[in-house]
C-alpha cells in the first residue's frame, strides 16, 4: 500500500504544514537551522501529524490551526528522536546517519530542547487550552515512556504487560494525542473526541508491534537501520518476551543472555524467534490493535478522509519499513 496515496486527501494541508514546519526552524542561530534542515530532509511518513490532519478533516474542520497543530505533533516527535538517537547511541536513521552521528551529541540534545520549546509556543498560537492540555499531558506521558524503557534495558525479566506500558506512553501516546485534537480543532462532541484518541492509541500501539516484527524480518537496506539493533541496545520487545515466555530451557536462557548484554549469536537467535512463532504472535496482535483502531471511528461521518484513516489500520500492519 502506497502512503502517498493514503494522504492524497490532505496533499495540500501537508505541504502548508511544511511551509509551518520550515519556517519555524529559521531560527537565527546557524546550527538550528543546519540540524534542522538536516532532519527535514530525512524525511520520515508523517503519520503522527498526518492523521491530525486527516481526523479534523473528517470531522468538519475548515480553519488553518491544524497546519499549525501539525507542525507541532512533528516537531515533538522529532525532538523525541534526536533525544533517543542519543540516549540509544544510534548512528543510523531513516537510511543515513543520525544527526548526533553527524552534529555530536551535545548539539543533538539542545536542538530537541529547542524543538520541544518551539512546539509550546506555537500551541499558544491556537488560542486552544483544550489542545493545549492534551499536548501537555503527551509530552510528560513520552517522557516517562523513555525513562521506563530505560529501566528495561538489558533486563531479562521485562514482563508482556511491562513491555507494552513503554509501547503505550513511548510510542501510541502521540499517535493517540494528534488524533484527538484533530478532533479537539474541530469542536468534535466528547464522543468522537474520545474515538479518535482511540483510534490513534490502537494505530500507534500496531505501529511499534510491526516495528518490534520489522527488527527481526526486514533487511536494512529497506529499514534504514540496522536488522537486530533493538537485540544490540538489550531492549526487551516483544518477539524476545515472547521466546522467553514460550520457548525451551536452551532458548529462554539465549535471549536472556542476549538482553543481559547485547551480543549474541544473531542467527541462532532469529531460529529461536522463529521455532516459537514468535513474529506470528506480534503481527498478530498488531492486526489486534489495528482492527480496534478500525472500530473506533466507525461513527465517523463517511468521507475521503475516513476512507484514509481506515486504510492507515492496513498500512500500519502491512508496511515493510
Amino acid at each position: 500500500m502506497n502512503l502517498s496515496n493514503l494522504l492524497t486527501p490532505i496533499a495540500a494541508d501537508m505541504k502548508a504544514m511544511d511551509a509551518v514546519i520550515r519556517a519555524r526552524l529559521n531560527s537565527e542561530v546557524a546550527l538550528i537551522r543546519t540540524i534542522g534542515d538536516y532532519i527535514v530532509g530525512a524525511g520520515g511518513k508523517r503519520m503522527r501529524p498526518a492523521m491530525l490532519l486527516m481526523v479534523a478533516g473528517a470531522l468538519g474542520y475548515k480553519g488553518k490551526d491544524h497546519h499549525i497543530m501539525a507542525g507541532v505533533v512533528e516537531f515533538i516527535h522529532t525532538a523525541t528522536l534526536l533525544h533517543d538517537d542519543v540516549v540509544d547511541e544510534s548512528d543510523m536513521r531513516r537510511g543515513r546517519s543520525t544527526a548526533n552521528a553527524v552534529f555530536g551529541n551535545a548539539a543533538s540534545v539542545l536542538v530537541g530542547d529547542y524543538l520541544y520549546s518551539r512546539s509550546f509556543e506555537m500551541m499558544v498560537q491556537t488560542n486552544s487550552m483544550r489542545a493545549m492540555a492534551v499536548m501537555s499531558e503527551a509530552t510528560t506521558v513520552i517522557a516517562e515512556g523513555e525513562v521506563l524503557q530505560l529501566l528495561n534495558v538489558h533486563d531479562p525479566d521485562v514482563s508482556m504487560e511491562r513491555y507494552l506500558q513503554v509501547v503505550r506512553y513511548k510510542t501510541a501516546k502521540l499517535f493517540e494525542a494528534a488524533a484527538q485534537v484533530g478532533a479537539i480543532l474541530a469542536s468534535a462532541n466528547s464522543h468522537d473526541e474520545a474515538s479518535a484518541a482511540a483510534y490513534g492509541r490502537h494505530i500507534g500501539t500496531a505501529f511499534q508491534l510491526i516495528d518490534d516484527v520489522l527488527d527481526y524480518s526486514g533487511d536494512a537496506a529497506a529499514l534504514g537501520k540496522n536488522v537486530g539493533d533493538d537485540l544490540r541496545e538489550g531492549k526487551p520487545t516483544m518477539p524476545l518476551i515472547h521466546v522467553m515466555e514460550n520457548g525451551s530451557q536452551q532458548q529462554r536462557a539465549l535471549i536472556q543472555e542476549a538482553i543481559r548484554t547485547g551480543e549474541a549469536d544473531f542467527a541462532a537467535v532469529a531460529d529461536a524467534i522463529q521455532d516459537t512463532g514468535a513474529l506470528e504472535y506480534t503481527r498478530n496482535a498488531a492486526l489486534a490493535e489495528a482492527d480496534l483502531a478500525r472500530q473506533a471511528i466507525t461513527n465517523f461521518p463517511k468521507s475521503e478522509y475516513l476512507d484514509s484513516l481506515l486504510q492507515f489500520c492496513e498500512f500500519a500492519v502491512t508496511r515493510d519499513r
